[in-house]
């Protein structure tokens, strides 16, 4: 679920700061309902890692006797952090949504390091504020005091974090820190309008904002005392800033972090993305708004688009330099920086990157009974090539395929690894492969999403009359979505294999099979070789060296 989990795990374990630039990280992306074409609520949330597993979870509803304790751990390391008590009555969750149409996802940016805590008491860490808040919640707003109340309690037990908070209605970000040797945390609330859109990216993104809007705009009341004792702000009230109190925002996070959420608001509103550019690439420091209305409305396909960005056609395009190779790789491998002759450069950080575990799109709407209108549009591993299938919210069965497995163990039944396969071979012969790759990827989220209207309408209907049923065809049908989705990029990576193999491009007709002579030959491959750059690349640094003379 984390951003950092791949660097923030291993600097808390060994009691160093976590460096934003270190761990670039979780992507979320929001759309208030007057901002979408349906009138849904849309949030994203890329839980990206190095060692993270792609599964969805699930936590059924339950009644618990009173005196009951729920055990907390902490999500990145599994320790046990310590017990709280129990509530009557917890509700359904199927990954980061619960059957009320919350849904929660967040981002890490860390933010002063003596922030941390230090007593060693408190035990909520971020991942069971998220989980917590999902078994107890019928809103966001109750979301907000659900996690709230746990830091005060029992302390926070993480570093800063931007939370967004999600229902049928409404849609919210958070941001928190802790107070170091104090217990609990500071934190700020801001209600993104209907009509807007936002996002952030392991950069804390609220800053000023009208603290006497109560019904928008909620917040610790020790926030700004807080911040002026510590010595991290000292203007007046009216002018604080939360991101720029807690958090220092060099080049490196502006354009790996605060980048990605420019380039969403470049796709919905390029002509006020313009400006903010010179925010991003560290040639002002005029911030980029917390939110922005879209010049157009965006759809459930978009933002499943969205979570797929490569900075295609802006300054920052990963397949126009020398680090794409011939085959236009929009992707780098880490380190993110690296020195050359004294000088520090980066390595583009995208919202579609190899490393992640998995990620949604989550989709409320007040239109439908709540375990109809609530799904979690769900995919594992790289967002760029992953296949986002629809996991609703009153599921109380986890398919096969994306139940817990384990990074180091292949399987062939497993949506992860399927996925990775194909993925993992289009990283060396990119622009080869990737439309290979868009032809079963759009044909299976096509099917899924143009099914919607008349499965939902039929839910709908069952919901009120049958509850049981409803329960009993959601959880049939993500069985079969997941196996479909899995089969056949089992038989897309088989197929990638075949065709490209050895450096060749075997020869296909227009449906893709692979062509034979009248005889039953297998007709001679192609030779792709490489660009024309490439080849002057080599003439230039080579010189005669491969001359044919």
């Amino acid at each position: 679920m984390r951003l950092s989990r791949f660097a923030a795990a291993a600097a808390l374990a060994t009691g160093l700061a976590v460096a934003p630039s270190a761990a670039w990280g979780c992507t979320n992306l929001i759309a208030g309902k007057k901002a979408t074409t349906d009138g849904s609520v849309l949030m994203t949330y890329a839980a990206d890692s190095h060692n993270l597993y792609g599964m969805l979870t699930h936590s059924p509803a339950a009644d618990h006797p009173k005196g009951t304790m729920r055990k907390v751990t902490e999500w990145d390391t599994g320790k046990p952090l310590g017990e709280i008590p129990q509530v009557s009555h917890t509700y359904n969750v199927v990954g980061n949504i619960n059957e009320h149409q919350v849904a929660i996802g967040e981002s890490t940016w860390g933010g002063h390091e003596e922030l941390q805590d230090t007593t060693g008491r408190s035990i909520i860490d971020y991942g069971s504020l998220i989980q917590i808040a999902l078994e107890r919640s019928k809103t966001a707003r109750e979301a907000i005091d659900v996690m709230t109340d746990l830091v005060e309690k029992y302390g926070y037990a993480s570093s800063g974090e931007s939370f967004s908070i999600i229902d049928k209605d409404e849609a919210w970000v958070m941001e928190m820190i802790g107070k170091g040797a104090e217990k609990g945390a500071v934190w700020i609330a801001v209600r993104i309008p209907d009509d807007a859109i936002s996002g952030h990216a392991n950069e804390p993104r609220i800053r000023k904002v009208d603290l006497k809007d109560k019904e928008n705009v909620r917040y610790s009341k020790d926030l700004i005392k807080f911040a002026r004792k510590r010595g991290y702000f000292s203007g007046k009230d009216e002018d604080f800033s939360f991101a720029d109190a807690f958090e220092k925002h060099d080049s490196g996070t502006r354009r790996g972090c605060d980048g990605r959420v420019w380039s969403y608001f470049n796709r919905y509103a390029p002509e006020q993305a313009k400006d903010w550019f010179e925010w991003v690439d560290y040639r002002s420091d005029t911030p980029m708004p917390l939110y922005v209305v879209p010049e157009k409305k965006v759809d459930l396909a978009g933002m499943q688009d969205a979570m797929r960005d490569l900075f295609q056609g802006t300054p920052y395009d990963m397949t126009k330099d020398v680090g794409a190779g011939p085959y236009h790789v929009p992707y780098r491998w880490r380190p993110m920086e690296y020195e050359v002759d004294g000088k520090k450069y980066c390595h583009e950080r995208a919202i579609g990157t190899q490393q992640t575990g998995w990620s949604f799109v989550a989709q409320t709407r007040d239109s439908l009974p709540d375990k109809v209108g609530g799904v979690l549009w769900f995919g594992t591993d790289d967002t760029n090539t992953t296949v986002y299938m629809p996991m609703y919210c009153g599921m109380t069965e986890i398919p096969v395929e994306l139940q817990p497995g384990d990074i180091n163990t292949f399987s062939y039944d497993s949506n992860f690894w399927m996925n990775n396969w194909v993925a993992n071979q289009c990283y060396n012969r990119y622009d080869l492969m990737i439309p290979d790759v868009r032809k079963v990827q759009g044909e299976l989220e096509g099917m899924f999403r143009g099914s919607r209207p008349e499965v939902e309408a039929r839910w709908a209907e069952i919901a009120v009359a049958d509850p049981d049923e409803l329960i009993a065809l959601q959880n049939e049908e993500a069985a079969e979505i997941a196996r479909r989705a899995t089969r056949d990029y089992k038989k897309l990576a088989e197929y990638l294999l075949v065709k490209y193999m050895d450096g060749n491009r075997k020869k296909t007709d227009a449906d893709g099979n692979f062509m034979k002579n009248e005889y039953g030959i297998p007709i001679y491959p192609d030779f792709p070789g490489y660009d024309a750059d490439y080849y002057r690349r080599i003439v230039d640094e080579t010189g005669d060296h491969f001359l044919l003379r």
